[in-house]
């Protein structure tokens, strides 16, 4: 038998489920950074799923570092969690409108988060999880990626020509993402590519760069990807380059993959200029 709310609501350590939101509680150590000074720090995040949605770190007021933040005639509602309002961070001469919201009068659904702060990502300067330093979103706890060494029979075509072909193909296995073949840069013809100026973050594999594809006068921009250093958890794909599977035909053991159905990817969420 399920137990009810209220008795969820007495045990921090499981999570509630209420209308497409999840809230759990994590026992990572979170701090945001915002011009030098850390401006949240906590042992007591809540973690908010929301669907459709990234994670989101919500942190107790007693937490936060009131003192930098302005209150603001902003609000906003959601008919999950209620009314928000909004605060302006400002530290030194440095300010980043509206970056910080809390529900302090939240529905009843949604209690746990009530007088909490979260904090828009790309507002403040950096995330931390204990002494890593975070990018992009939360890492969700429910989201695994494993990348594996195989000997698949890998080719990459465009525009009717084979850019690249390997036997020795790194693929990687990301929950609620399409499957990518990582190939070393050996097996990948050289003289299509173009570097970019690109750079995106990945909270699960780290910084990546970028690529261009130029066939005949034809130029696909940063449809090639690789992480030269990756974040400890995922070091089988330093170096190797990836293509979107979206942009490109794909061979796997001479059979035709069909393009996912995948609206996101990296170049999507995220701007060079903000990294």
């Amino acid at each position: 038998m399920s137990k009810s709310i209220n008795q969820l609501k007495r045990d921090p350590q499981k999570s509630v489920t209420q209308r497409s939101i999840k809230i759990d509680s994590t026992p990572r150590w979170i701090r945001v950074k915002f011009n030098g000074l850390i401006i949240a720090d906590s042992k007591k995040v809540l973690v908010l799923h929301e669907r459709g949605h990234l994670p989101v770190y919500y942190f107790p007021e007693e937490d936060v570092n009131k003192d930098v933040l302005i209150s603001t005639d902003k609000t906003s509602h959601c008919p999950l969690k209620g009314d928000a309002s909004y605060w302006t961070i400002k530290v030194g001469e440095r300010t980043a409108e509206n970056a910080v919201w809390s529900y302090q009068n939240p529905i009843p659904e949604s209690q746990e988060i009530k007088g909490y702060f979260s904090f828009y990502w790309n507002q403040v300067d950096a995330w931390f999880e204990e002494e890593e330093e975070i990018f992009v979103h939360p890492r969700d706890p429910y989201k695994r990626v494993d990348a594996l060494l195989s000997s698949r029979h890998i080719k990459i075509v465009l525009e009717g020509k084979t850019i690249a072909e390997s036997r020795r193909p790194v693929i990687v296995f990301e929950t609620g993402v399409p499957v990518r073949y990582y190939l070393p840069k050996e097996d990948v013809a050289q003289e299509i590519l173009e570097p970019s100026n690109l750079k995106t973050k990945c909270p699960y594999k780290g910084i990546a760069s970028y690529w261009s594809v130029k066939i005949e006068g034809k130029s696909f921009e940063n449809i090639v990807w690789s992480y030269p250093n990756p974040i400890p958890e995922i070091p089988k794909i330093a170096g190797l380059l990836s293509f979107y599977n979206e942009r490109v035909e794909i061979y796997v053991d001479g059979e035709l993959q069909k393009k996912p159905e995948w609206h996101y990817s990296a170049l999507d969420f995220f701007n060079a200029s903000e990294i």
